[in-house]
């Protein structure tokens, strides 16, 4: 192989390199941004795209995807001057790749001046009672403040979020002496809640065991009435069947009295049981005339009387 050969092959080499560098492929969610001798040519979405050799150069590769920007700890000082000291993250995202290349030289580090400046004025009118209570405003009018100032630039800022907000160490103690002594006045009341709540149950359960004691007694004098006056009615009844007996007896000796016709044998008989019911096992004297044949004479013309009504 002769020299010629060896020039040509370098030759073809060469151009072969030259023809690849020339082929460029966009990945998803990235931007090239092309210059033809120096100046804007175009931008370069995703897919293959060729370029002129030595004409054309990729200036810069832009990640369209939304990044997240962690600034240190800047130092603002309240509208009561009171010096402290916040760190924010910024989201943001690229939505024009000529105008990020093109807009501003360095655009994080122009994020992070505008979100300090902007921080600043913020902080500036609010109090340190209002900077801790208020991050939800801080971040919407940070958003809203740093999304028109980056316009320019082709960035969208999506959201400003506070991270920190570290205030002086003799803030801190007071603050946390603050808590502290709201904690322990949330125990006082709620212990005094418990215990108004404990003796209001308390009373409340005396009171039912009260009444109840009381129906109770009111039920048991009720049924005692009740059972004294059954126990009442069922003697009168008893008493009232007792005098019924004894009547009826009566009426049954005196018929048959007046049907037997019965000797002056029986007649003394039943004189002497006469002097036994009047007696009644009671300690009387009953004078019994000697005479027990005027005593049977007499008993018999009763009957006799009886016969005749």
């Amino acid at each position: 192989m002769d020299t010629w050969q060896l020039i040509g092959m370098g030759f073809i080499v060469i151009i072969l390199i030259i023809l690849a560098s020339c082929v460029k492929i966009v990945p998803q969610a990235h931007a090239y941004v092309l210059e033809r001798l120096g100046g804007y040519q175009g931008t370069w979405n995703v897919g293959v795209h060729f370029k002129v050799p030595f004409i054309d150069r990729v200036a810069k590769k832009i990640v369209l995807k939304e990044q997240v920007v962690d600034f240190a700890p800047q130092p603002v000082i309240t509208k009561d001057n009171v010096t402290m000291r916040i760190d924010t993250v910024v989201f943001f995202q690229i939505t024009d790749p000529k105008l990020f290349a093109y807009g501003v030289e360095n655009p994080i580090m122009a994020i992070e001046n505008l979100t300090a400046t902007t921080l600043r004025n913020i902080i500036g009118d609010l109090e340190l009672d209002q900077t801790l209570t208020s991050r939800e405003i801080i971040n919407t009018k940070m958003r809203v403040s740093l999304d028109t100032a980056t316009d320019p630039w082709g960035i969208k800022v999506n959201r400003v979020e506070l991270k920190n907000i570290i205030p002086p160490a003799a803030i801190q103690d007071a603050m946390e002496k603050q808590m502290k002594a709201e904690r322990e006045r949330r125990e006082a009341i709620l212990r005094a809640e418990g215990e108004k709540k404990s003796t209001v149950l308390v009373a409340e359960g005396k009171k039912e065991s009260a009444i109840l004691e009381a129906q109770g007694e009111k039920e048991a004098a009720i049924l005692r009435a009740e059972a004294k006056k059954e126990a009442t009615i069922r003697e009168a009844e008893g008493q009232a069947q007792a005098i019924v007996a004894v009547q009826q007896a009566n009426a049954d000796g005196i018929r048959f009295l007046n049907e037997a016709k019965p000797g002056n044998a029986v007649l003394q008989l039943k004189s002497l049981e006469a002097f036994e019911k009047a007696a009644d096992g009671k300690a009387t004297k009953i004078i019994i005339p000697s005479e027990i044949q005027g005593i049977a004479g007499l008993v018999k013309s009763v009957v006799e009387i009886g016969k005749e009504n």
